[in-house]
């Protein structure tokens, strides 16, 4: 068996290899990528249909002086082992580890830290404008995948660059042929010979002197639409070349040999140029050729049977899988009730919506703007509709929240999955900004359920409300209680005390309630007697409540897994700093930076969010413990972490 991989620790060392040998990479890079994510989890299928791609990108192109951009970076596996990053492999997506992701940090070849789609053409443009203006050699190539192209961000910058003429290729990596098929070899065979720098050079130099005469420039124009027809009959690529790109393809995208030619012709065409490649997502391993979608973001599993490996013990329903459950079963009651995802039917749950109502599901692609205003009409004509978007594509939509659906107080409710860490997805990923970005939004009711139970009762409260919700819930799974099967309202704007206490407050937002409780237990054995509030509304905020506590105890303890500032803890201050009140308070939550990638469990503890973390900081709370730049004069005093 070949082990040329473990000699390529730049892309310099495959410059030299041959054919036969180029193919013996691809294989052992994707025998690693399996057997690393059936341990690691990650994405799968995405990486494993671009291993050819990235071979040839980087055996034809000289990076990091030409700039390779991968949008989303979710299929930046072999990228990642091309550049120097075998040995570190293993520790893909761990804590202190290899992102899953490009990341910049991690790397000189990595030219954009990406996680999130679309981005990559206007990156990609502005580098190469960039590089003209600054005189530098180097071209700048964005891969973006068929999916990415949904949302409008890719066109706005195909528009853009047509208009600029700059030297920028991107390479359109179409696995789902939901933009096109592949016409064949013949299609193959001219856009490999046809689109190359001499004949370019021809093309040109024959337009030019045939238009030196009227006569000449008639013939010109017939050999011009001539060229047009016979391209759009081989080529779907009329909607790119409108945007005046230079159109090539559909490639092959698993034929290193075709690949590699092309890009050498590409690589000295000016202007803005789109090579087209078909490629399958999950290319050689077969369960992920099989079900790509089940494969394109997942945890450990059996590498033999691609089958999830289990945890040991019984699992409680996730909160995701609760949210699903109960909006069937409202929809059910309530025939004005639809559903839009963008582009993640599956991830947000809807999948089981859009089975048992399809005329009344609505997967909009990746375009969450869209999606939002989409649901604000459907919500004027009186529709119920419901949004499930990650609380990290959910800020992508922020205009549309607040001009299309709050301004005019549209029945929408937004169902906020993944709000706080997501774990080892990283930065990118964590919904760390939501409270602090929508509290600010007039007519916004935020609910935050402190366990999968609430989560059902909160749902059936905002599918009621008579104006726009966003219920916002953790990735993971929920305490495993039993679930209410009479759903009720949650009167509006009211918190719950959950247990009483005259020394300190614990005033907690979310599945982090929970995590009050049980500090409020092991307080109680020191003899510090703890009220716990779950505050359940973010947004209309319980002053009543909240106020009788401080006022009561002297000390508040807040938490919640959302940026400090201006989030939940800063609505709590602004609460008793209008009121009044005189109280120590300290805040937990996320810190001003972005939180690396690692397990929930890591990273909770990182920030102080773990249980031990909580109730030593309420120890030091009540022992009057602050930071001596925070002891200035005032009513609120803010103990930072």
């Amino acid at each position: 068996m070949s082990h040329i991989l473990d000699s390529i620790n730049t892309p310099q060392d495959i410059k030299d290899l041959n054919l036969k040998e180029l193919t013996g990479v691809a294989s052992e890079i994707r025998r690693k990528i399996v057997e690393t994510v059936s341990k690691s989890g990650g994405h799968l299928a995405p990486s494993l249909g671009v291993v050819e791609l990235s071979i040839a990108l980087h055996y034809v192109f000289d990076c990091p002086k030409d700039r390779l951009i991968w949008d989303v970076g979710h299929q930046a596996y072999a990228h990642k082992l091309l550049t120097g990053r075998l040995k570190h492999f293993h520790t893909l997506r761990q804590y202190k580890g290899i992102s899953g992701f490009p990341k910049r940090s991690e790397s000189p070849y990595d030219a954009l830290d990406t996680g999130h789609s679309s981005t990559s053409i206007s990156a990609a443009l502005g580098m190469a404008t960039a590089l003209e203006l600054n005189e530098e050699d180097g071209r700048v190539i964005a891969v973006i995948g068929d999916g990415s192209m949904t949302a409008g961000l890719a066109f706005e910058a195909l528009n853009n660059a047509g208009h600029l003429r700059k030297n920028l290729i991107v390479i359109l990596n179409d696995n789902e042929m939901s933009i096109s098929p592949n016409v064949g070899a013949l299609s193959s065979f001219l856009s490999r010979k046809l689109t190359g720098r001499v004949a370019t050079r021809i093309k040109k130099e024959l337009e030019s002197f045939l238009k030196r005469s009227e006569v000449g420039e008639n013939i010109w124009g017939v050999l011009k639409r001539s060229e047009d027809s016979l391209k759009s009959l081989i080529t779907p690529g009329m909607l790119f070349e409108a945007l005046q790109f230079e159109y090539i393809g559909p490639l092959p995208g698993h034929n290193l040999e075709s690949l590699i030619e092309t890009l050498k012709n590409v690589r000295n065409v000016p202007g803005p140029v789109l090579v087209h490649v078909i490629t399958k997502k999950g290319k050689g391993y077969p369960p992920a050729e099989k079900h790509p979608d089940r494969f394109h973001g997942l945890g450990p599993f059996d590498i033999h049977t691609g089958i999830p490996r289990k945890p040991s013990e019984r699992q409680p329903p996730s909160y995701t899988s609760i949210f699903s459950q109960t909006l069937v079963r409202l929809a059910h009651e309530d025939p004005r009730i639809v559903a839009i995802t963008a582009a993640m039917p599956s991830g947000t749950g809807l999948n089981a919506f859009q089975d048992t109502f399809p005329d009344r599901f609505f997967d909009v692609g990746i375009a969450e703007q869209h999606a939002v205003t989409f649901a604000a009409g459907l919500a004027l004509e009186g529709m119920k509709p419901v949004v499930a978007i990650y609380s990290t594509f959910f800020q992508r939509a922020y205009d549309q929240i607040i001009h299309d659906v709050c301004l005019t107080n549209q029945p929408v409710v937004f169902a906020i999955d993944r709000g706080g860490l997501v774990g080892d997805d990283g930065p990118t990923h964590h919904g760390a900004f939501d409270l602090s970005f929508l509290r600010a939004v007039p007519n916004l009711t935020i609910m935050t359920p402190k366990d999968e139970n609430e989560l059902q009762h909160m749902l059936y409260t905002a599918v009621r409300h008579n104006g726009p919700v966003a219920v916002r819930y953790p990735r993971g799974t929920g305490t495993g209680l039993r679930l209410d099967w009479q759903l009720e309202e949650i009167p509006h704007g009211k918190g719950e005390l959950l247990s009483d206490g005259s020394d300190i407050a614990l005033i907690a937002t979310g599945n982090h309630v929970e995590t009050a409780i049980r500090a409020a237990e092991s307080l109680s054995d020191k003899g510090i007697r703890a009220a716990v509030v779950n505050t359940r509304y973010v947004k209309p905020l319980d002053e009543d409540l909240i106020v009788s506590v401080a006022e009561k105890t002297g000390h508040c303890l807040t938490l919640e897994e959302n940026a400090l500032a201006g989030g939940f803890g800063s609505a709590v201050l602004e609460c008793l700093a209008d009121n009044c009140i005189h109280c120590k308070i300290r805040r937990i939550g996320l810190p001003d930076r972005f939180i690396e990638h690692g397990s929930q469990e890591i990273l909770r503890k990182q920030v102080q969010l773990d249980l031990p973390s909580v109730i030593k900081a309420a120890e030091q709370l009540m022992e009057n413990y602050c930071n001596p730049q925070q002891k200035s004069a005032g009513k609120v005093h803010t103990l930072p972490v």
